[in-house]
């Protein structure tokens, strides 16, 4: 029993820290990283205010200048924005294109890739940077961007801000800070930083705060006006927000959202008339001066040296945070948020009182409860009482849970490994998984996932054996009620082959219409060897799995030598064939002929390999994604066939597994097949060799008369021509050029099948990641735009 309160004592402390030192830190640079609001370098005179406008359908850009109001993109929704000098830069929702804009409002589309996501942008004088969704690998474009002043491609940071020629950034694994950019301060911050343990970065002119890991402001750099001089009331996580300019600093107080400031050449005596009685949501500054989004009524002040203090009313109210996907809120939703967002779907988080990373096995500390949607935000003093009340009744809750937790573990000896887990597969999600059902990879895991993981061990070693492998949901049959049921597996019921044998149509004594495949017969032992193997996979992993894009295994019989699985039978047949048979190449009645009708059925057999590689547990790599192996039911819905080749995959991408290759020629993923390193990333490649037969209407191997008569793969013939925006050139003439509606819909597929068979796995996109595209697409052909939006940006140049 000692153990027990030693372990509870542990989870108690925990619990507790996790609820007294909770911080909300964002952080705003000189032009910012980006948030909701943004401002150009230059004095009060040439400044440009823009803001995203709240309350509305489309999340578009408003700006502020000498006195006139500028809508900027008006149909184009946006999450973020920053701004640099003479200009600035907006992240369309979702994170898949980069549109920047300058003086004149003149616009220039910088980056758009609809597989790889961007976050956390950030503009400094003339560079701008943002992070990869899901690896925080940097990415910048502008300014000083050769391969000395970049950092290491492989870092993955927890935050980056942008100053007067350089950068910075806080690096995930160690907290440290690394630097990089023109301005050779660039290299001073980072020594003065080099032994400080950081939780994030803000970047000024020539200077940089954070708070690090004990939650005070620490600031480094050159301090010519002061904008070092933190506040001698700095005590642990006072402060919830910072803004720096060219020579001063500004943090957001945590207890009453006030400003105080310090540094600029008129002293701290520059902000009193401000930071003592207006409460901001967040703060942004400029080169001499500051602005920032109030509490009260969402609307912008600006104060500093020109602008004495000004209130942009003219500006329409401001989105307090970016809309997003509810599910990415790990720490609460902001009041009022629906309203704010145009009941859009979408949701403004509340920011998390610890951005410190979780270990990828342990649960995040408990969620602070937001306040109600209904309520408006309260007094200060008011919302510190509740802020301290809600601590304590999270932090009671979490120790009571922590405690139940570790009794029930070391109770039934889960925990050690010594109770078996029911190896059962995760239930069917449905609805609308725009994440897939996982967390974005820069969020801390929840707490079913981390449970999924331990589980997912345990069963890995269960299933390790033949004796679980016949489940209850899987008929028994005897091979003569297959051989009636196949009229003794005649020719004419023949309708296709599968990794180990041949497949025929049958009708069971019930009336059941079914698929039976046969194992091949042969006296070679090897030949038996791997049917037996390829027989066992199905078996094992279809009687597991339950899913509306996934084939239904029936049942198997299993005689002598004789090896044999019945499935449900798919009236439409293969995908390959509507595509590729002779047969049915000339028809142009065909239902496949339809734009919307190809995107629909690459979103079906995509959301089947989701549930794959996100759902199932352990999570599965099909190894031979095809387009025969995409079946069509009497619905015309699509489900992944013929899991003989399939294999329990590695938990994570960087958990790869030496494997012999093997699949398709055509299909099968380069980097697999010369390394024999399996991820799921194999089967991505293959998803996207078939989206590309869906859009060209090619084999995966062809012959053109163009060279010859030489084997073309569909992936250089399609890609080349995607990649430089001339996708309509290689669309199936037999579907016809994409309607309006549609056209938009049909590039997506197209950018995200080029990226699905990049070379190297860790380029391609995760199935998530694809299934929202794909639902993204589908919604464009029904008219709903969603947040892509068609008009102006089609115009805009690379």
């Amino acid at each position: 029993m000692t153990k027990v309160n030693h372990a509870v004592v542990v989870v108690v402390v925990i619990f507790t820290l996790a609820a007294v030192l909770s911080p909300p830190i964002s952080v705003h640079g000189l032009g910012g990283s980006a948030t909701t609001v943004a401002v150009t370098y230059g004095g009060a005179s040439n400044a440009t205010v823009c803001v995203i406008v709240a309350e509305q359908q489309t999340r578009r850009i408003q700006c502020w200048r000498n006195f006139q109001v500028i809508d900027v993109e008006p149909n184009i929704s946006f999450e973020s924005i920053a701004g640099g000098r003479d200009f600035f830069c907006g992240l369309r929702s979702g994170g898949f294109s980069l549109l920047c804009w300058n003086s004149t409002f003149g616009a220039k589309r910088i980056y758009f890739n609809t597989s790889i996501l961007l976050q956390d942008l950030t503009i400094g004088d003339g560079q701008i940077c943002a992070l990869r969704n899901g690896t925080r690998n940097v990415i910048c474009w502008r300014g000083d961007t050769s391969a000395a002043q970049l950092p290491n491609m492989t870092y993955r940071f927890r935050s980056i801000s942008s100053g007067l020629g350089f950068s910075c950034g806080v690096l995930n694994d160690t907290s440290r800070v690394t630097c990089w950019g023109s301005n050779q301060i660039a290299s001073t911050i980072e020594d003065q930083f080099s032994n400080v343990s950081m939780l994030n970065i803000a970047v000024g002119g020539n200077h940089a705060c954070g708070l690090n890991s004990t939650g005070f402001i620490v600031c480094k750099g050159l301090n010519s006006s002061g904008q070092l001089d933190v506040p001698s009331s700095n005590s642990p996580y006072e402060y919830s927000g910072l803004a720096l300019g060219a020579n001063h600093s500004c943090a957001i107080r945590r207890s009453n959202h006030s400003v105080v400031c310090w540094g600029g050449e008129l002293g701290l005596g520059f902000w009193s008339n401000v930071s003592n009685r207006v409460s901001f949501e967040s703060i942004v500054a400029g080169l001499d001066f500051t602005c920032g989004v109030t509490t009260s009524n969402l609307s912008i002040i600006c104060w500093g040296q020109g602008w004495d203090v000004v209130e942009l009313s003219s500006l329409a109210k401001v989105l307090p945070g970016p809309c997003v996907d509810e599910s990415t809120c790990h720490c609460g939703i902001y009041p009022l948020s629906q309203t704010l967002c145009s009941n859009s779907g979408t949701t403004i988080c509340s920011p998390c009182d610890l951005s410190i990373p979780m270990p990828p096995t342990s649960p995040p500390p408990p969620p602070i409860p937001s306040p109600s949607p209904s309520s408006s935000p309260s007094s200060p003093s008011r919302g510190l009482r509740k802020g301290l009340l809600a601590f304590a009744i999270v932090g009671s809750i979490g120790a009571v849970s922590g405690i139940c937790t570790i009794i029930y573990c070391l109770w039934t000896g889960v925990c050690c490994g010594h109770k078996k887990i029911h190896n059962s597969v995760q239930p069917t999600i449905t609805g609308n998984n725009s994440n897939g059902g996982q967390t974005s990879n820069n969020s801390p895991p929840s707490r079913s996932a981390t449970i999924r993981r331990q589980s997912s061990r345990a069963m890995r070693r269960q299933r390790s054996g033949t004796s679980s492998k016949h489940a209850d949901r899987a008929e028994e049959f005897t091979f003569s009620d297959l051989v009636a049921a196949t009229d003794n597996f005649s020719l004419e019921n023949k309708i296709g082959a599968g990794s180990f044998g041949v497949v025929y149509k049958g009708k069971l004594i019930d009336g059941r219409e079914v698929a039976i495949k046969r194992g091949e017969t042969s006296p070679k032992m090897k030949k038996f060897q791997e049917k037996e193997s390829a027989f066992d996979s199905e078996l094992v992993f279809l009687s597991r799995l339950h899913h509306k894009h996934l084939v239904r295994l029936v049942g198997y019989c299993e005689e002598r030598d004789e090896r044999l699985l019945v499935y449900e039978y798919m009236k439409n047949g293969a995908l390959y064939n509507h595509l590729h048979d002779k047969n049915n190449v000339e028809k142009s009645s065909s239902l496949l002929n339809s734009w919307k009708m190809r995107i629909k059925i690459s979103l079906d057999a995509a959301r089947g390999i989701e549930y794959l590689h996100n759902y199932a547990v352990p999570p599965i790599i099909h190894r031979d994604i095809k387009s025969s192996n995409i079946l069509l039911d009497a619905n015309w819905t699509a489900r992944v066939s013929d899991f003989g080749l399939s294999l329990m995959g590695p938990e994570s991408d960087r958990d790869y597994r030496p494997m012999k290759a093997a699949g398709t020629v055509g299909y099968i993923d380069p980097e697999y097949y010369g390394l024999n390193v399996l991820t799921a990333k194999s089967d991505v490649y293959g998803l996207g060799v078939v989206l590309l037969e869906l859009l060209t209407g090619k084999r995966a191997i062809f012959k053109t008369g163009d060279n010859g008569g030489a084997p073309v793969s569909v992936v250089d013939y399609a890609v080349p021509t995607i990649m430089i925006g001339e996708w309509v050139k290689i669309l199936d003439p037999r579907v016809g050029p994409p309607e309006l509606n549609e056209a938009e819909a049909v590039e997506l597929v197209a950018y995200t099948a080029a990226h699905c068979v990049n070379l190297e796995g860790r380029d391609r996109p995760t199935m998530a990641d694809i299934v929202a595209n794909l639902e993204r697409a589908l919604s464009l052909c029904d008219g709903s735009h969603g947040s892509i939006s068609s008009g102006p940006i089609s115009n805009i140049s690379e």
